[in-house]
């Protein structure tokens, strides 16, 4: 159930990426890194403790929701430009480089309070960890496929509401 719940944020960065972005190489290099920090909050937040997990909890969600803002604004801007103006513009991908690292931590930050509260509980962390991030890796495996058969199904209204996706998970992690 906690792996189900922790999948939940790259589930729906997953939709919203894949009404644009996915190739194989894409759905796995996001699904990839999800599952992989999925699984390694935990982890680190046991390791680290009270302290680094309040600095985190503290700053964690103003730079995923700029992150997740930035990239949901350009998907809606990017999906009202006519087709010869978009192919020539090279859009950013979000499942490279310092945004797939943004993303990840984005959707991974509230998993350091769980590893945390795992590791209080004398909980088997290794197994918890190995569960929550394959979840979270098929998820947006899942997530991604999804929203790109939502794209091809409905166009540009998808990337629209792919980017307003990600723009209220931005919101969500400052509420």
């Amino acid at each position: 159930m906690v792996a189900l719940a922790l999948g939940c944020d790259a589930f729906a960065v997953g939709l919203g990426v894949g009404t644009r972005f996915c190739s194989p190489r894409q759905v796995f290099r996001l699904s990839f890194h999800f599952g992989f920090f999925q699984f390694m909050m935990p982890l680190l937040g046991w390791l680290l403790g009270m302290s680094v997990v309040g600095v985190a909890r503290s700053w964690g969600p103003w730079i995923g929701f700029g992150l997740l803002l930035t990239i949901g604004a350009k998907m809606i801007y990017e999906s009202f430009k006519p087709d010869e103006e978009r192919e020539s513009q090279n859009c950013p991908d979000p499942t490279k480089g310092l945004s797939l690292v943004m993303l990840s931590l984005a959707t991974s930050i509230d998993a350091l309070g769980v590893g945390f509260s795992l590791g209080m509980l004398k909980q088997n962390l290794f197994h918890a960890a190995v569960c929550i991030g394959i979840v979270a890796c098929l998820m947006t495996w899942a997530a991604m496929k999804a929203g790109n058969r939502l794209s091809s199904s409905f166009g540009r209204r998808m990337e629209v509401i792919g980017g307003l996706i990600l723009i209220a998970i931005g919101v969500k992690l400052l509420i």
